[in-house]
C-alpha cells in the first residue's frame, strides 16, 4: 500500500468527488497530494481529512493559477510525479440558449484549464518520466440532448489525451484518461446548476439506463485513475477507460 511513497501528486477539484476520493487513495499509497479548488473552505476540509494532502486555493482555467500550482507543488516536496486534471464545468444548454459566456466557462475548464496545466507540469514530470490522467465522461462519446458543449469539450480533452501520449512517450511521461459514468456528488448540484426536484429525475432515470443497475460513487472511479498512474502500469499510455457501469452501452 505504500507504492508511491516518495511522490508528488496534483489533484485539481479535489476538495470532493471523485478529486477528493483520488486524493484519498494516492495518499493512502503514500504520496503527497496537492489538491486545487476555488473554495478554500471544501479545501481544508478535504486536506484535513490525511495528513498528506494539502490544499491550494486556485482557478482550473487559469495560466497564472497553473503555474502557481506548480510552483506550490515544487516549493512543498521539491518534485511532481503526477498529475489529474479532474475539475470539470458545464451547465447543460440546447443550442438555441447557448451563449457565448457558457461555452467560454465550460471550455475554459474542461479543454483549456487542463492543457495549461499540463504544459506548465511537464518541466517536472520529464524529471519523474510522470503520468498524466484525465477526467473525462461517457458523455464525450455519448450523445445527450442539451449537452452539447460539456460532451464536445470531453471529445476534445480526450483528443488531447492521445495527442499528448504521442508526445511524450519519447519522455517516458504515460498520458491516459478515464472516463467516467453517473457518479454520486455535488455535481448535478454545484456544476450543472439542477433543482433538487430535477436531480431526483435525473438519478432515476440514469439508474435505469446503467445495466448494472446502480450510479457510480467516487471510489469506483478513483481506484481506476490511481491504477492507471501506477507506475507498474508502464506500458499503457493514450488510453481512455470508460468507468460507468456500462452506460456508454
Amino acid at each position: 500500500m505504500a507504492m508511491f511513497e516518495g511522490r508528488v501528486a496534483i489533484v485539481t477539484g479535489g476538495g470532493a468527488g471523485i478529486g477528493h476520493a483520488t486524493a484519498r487513495r494516492f495518499a493512502d499509497m503514500g504520496a503527497h497530494v496537492l489538491i486545487t479548488g476555488r473554495r478554500p473552505e471544501s479545501l481544508a476540509a478535504a486536506a484535513g481529512a490525511h495528513p498528506l494532502i494539502e490544499g491550494f486555493v486556485a482557478d482550473a482555467g487559469s495560466a497564472q493559477a497553473a503555474d502557481a500550482t506548480v510552483a506550490e507543488a515544487l516549493r512543498r516536496w521539491g518534485r511532481l510525479d503526477i498529475l489529474v486534471n479532474n475539475a470539470g464545468a458545464g451547465q447543460p444548454a440546447p443550442l438555441d440558449q447557448m451563449t457565448t459566456e457558457h461555452l467560454d466557462a465550460t471550455f475554459r475548464i474542461n479543454v483549456f484549464g487542463p492543457a495549461l496545466l499540463a504544459r506548465a507540469c511537464l518541466p517536472s514530470l520529464r524529471e519523474t518520466r510522470g503520468s498524466i490522467v484525465n477526467l473525462s465522461s461517457t458523455l464525450g462519446r455519448k450523445p445527450v440532448a442539451g449537452f452539447s458543449a460539456y460532451g464536445a469539450s470531453k471529445s476534445a480533452l480526450e483528443q488531447m489525451t492521445r495527442a499528448w501520449a504521442l508526445e511524450l512517450a519519447p519522455a517516458g511521461v504515460r498520458v491516459n484518461a478515464v472516463a467516467s459514468g453517473p457518479v454520486e456528488s455535488d455535481f448535478l448540484r454545484e456544476r450543472m446548476g439542477f433543482s433538487e426536484e430535477e436531480i431526483a429525475a435525473i438519478k432515476t432515470s440514469e439508474a435505469a439506463m446503467i445495466p448494472l443497475a446502480r450510479r457510480g460513487v467516487p471510489e469506483d472511479v478513483a481506484r481506476w485513475v490511481v491504477a492507471l498512474a501506477d507506475p507498474e502500469a508502464d506500458w499503457v499510455t493514450g488510453q481512455v477507460l470508460g468507468i460507468d457501469g456500462g452506460f456508454s452501452l
